[in-house]
């Protein structure tokens, strides 16, 4: 067992679990949060429900959801997975459900059960909790311990400091790293969703489809998934997918670029050919507008019409074949203009952060000042909405942890 001195930065998912590994393994840890409250990212997430992980079991299919990172965190899942997860949460008397996407929550559906897991783990592991504490410097001292200096002037020592102060949603954010002697890549959000001004499609605020393709052409970018319709355009996870593995490039584009919608991506004009004839024979009385195509809201049926350029009034029995071409277009690519991004609240997700490089993965050690350690999303690694990036932050938080209080 070590008693080595240990000085977490962060009290978020990341810094939490490592500072619980690591006293678990024996070391003496001190957890530092700048704010009046920890987890808060944990709190709000998922709704307050918390997506902890994802029901995904296959490390190789795990590491393949992250837009950046994946290989480098091959290694620490086989420390750590998500079955190990389940596993932690279910020893602390915390049981998991899977949804039918493969996210996964507390069967309480509420964060508060994580948090207060999370809390108890670290009270009885002995962790000196600490609110209240920003770190306004660190530095190495003639013995090679960090010397960390809090706001009010107050200074402590450790022989171990870990690095997990999240998302560098500003360059600033990375400054601790840079000043001991790490770089940073420029970080960028990562999950957000468009804002569109079709006054048509904002008008359908609160409509989804299960399934819908998007496509950022000028990007070459394309995703698959539930699409929702909000009051500032699109968002759901098709386009919250897309974000991610697009970061780089539609920040690149500053967040302006035609966007292309198809809303029935199963379908193809052949198809929709054949349906418009059977509803003109089954339907033919009846007006377009009030026929929708399953499996399309009435709603966006009517909008999708009628941006055909059909009138409202025409009935099945007299549309023309030009019409049913224009219609089956519209279905299938339908443009719209992205003028910008909102953030997605419960997963305010950046990419960017310390060079994969300059880590060890195999202890989440700094391999350019000894004795530091880094966990979560202050590395330049990401994950797609689902879970993915907390099961970054509990992995790389107990490897971190458990290498930190580790004689090696």
């Amino acid at each position: 067992m070590s008693s080595r001195q240990i000085i977490v930065v962060g009290g978020g998912a990341a810094g939490f679990f490592a500072a619980i590994a690591a006293a678990e393994a024996g070391a003496a840890v001190t957890l530092l949060e700048k704010t009046a409250r920890f987890l808060d990212k944990v709190r709000i997430s998922g709704g307050g429900r918390c997506n902890v992980t994802h029901a995904c079991f296959d490390l190789r299919d795990f590491s393949l959801r992250y837009p950046r990172g994946g290989r480098a965190l091959l290694s620490p899942f086989q420390k750590f997975s998500a079955r190990d997860t389940v596993d932690w949460f279910a020893a602390r008397g915390v049981k998991l459900k899977t949804e039918a996407d493969g996210r996964m929550f507390p069967v309480t559906d509420a964060s508060q059960t994580i948090v207060d897991c999370l809390m108890n783990a670290a009270q009885s592991a002995g962790v000196k909790l600490r609110l209240n504490s920003a770190v306004e410097s660190v530095q190495k001292d003639a013995v090679g311990k960090f010397a960390v200096t809090l706001s009010g002037g107050e200074s402590l020592s450790g022989e171990r400091l870990l690095l997990a102060t999240g998302g560098c949603r500003a360059a600033a954010a990375g400054r601790l790293a840079v000043s001991l002697g790490h770089t940073l890549v420029a970080p960028v959000p990562s999950l957000f969703t468009f804002q569109i001004g079709s006054p048509w499609l904002r008008a359908l605020a609160g409509v989804s489809l299960p399934l819908a393709e998007i496509a950022v052409p000028a990007a070459r970018l394309r995703e698959r998934g539930p699409l929702l319709v909000t009051h500032q355009g699109l968002s759901g996870p098709a386009v919250l997918k897309l974000s991610a593995w697009g970061a780089r490039a539609l920040h690149g584009l500053n967040y302006q670029f035609p966007l292309c919608v198809n809303w029935l991506p199963e379908s193809n004009p052949e198809k929709l050919s054949q349906e418009f004839q059977a509803r003109r024979l089954s339907a033919g009385a009846k007006l377009l507008v009030n026929v929708p195509l399953f499996p399309l809201p009435a709603r966006l049926w009517e909008q999708l019409v009628l941006a055909a350029g059909i009138p409202r009034d025409t009935r099945w029995s007299v549309l023309t074949r030009a019409q049913a071409q224009t219609l089956a277009q519209q279905i299938g690519r339908t443009e719209f203009s992205v003028t910008g991004k909102s953030l997605n609240q419960d997963e305010f997700v950046t990419c960017g952060g310390v060079p994969l490089g300059e880590v060890n993965f195999q202890t989440m050690a700094s391999k350019v000042c000894p004795g530091l350690y880094f966990a979560g999303e202050l590395l330049d690694l990401d994950g797609v909405t689902g879970g993915f990036n907390f099961q970054a932050a509990w992995t790389t938080g107990f490897v971190a942890g458990r290498a930190m209080a580790s004689d090696g």
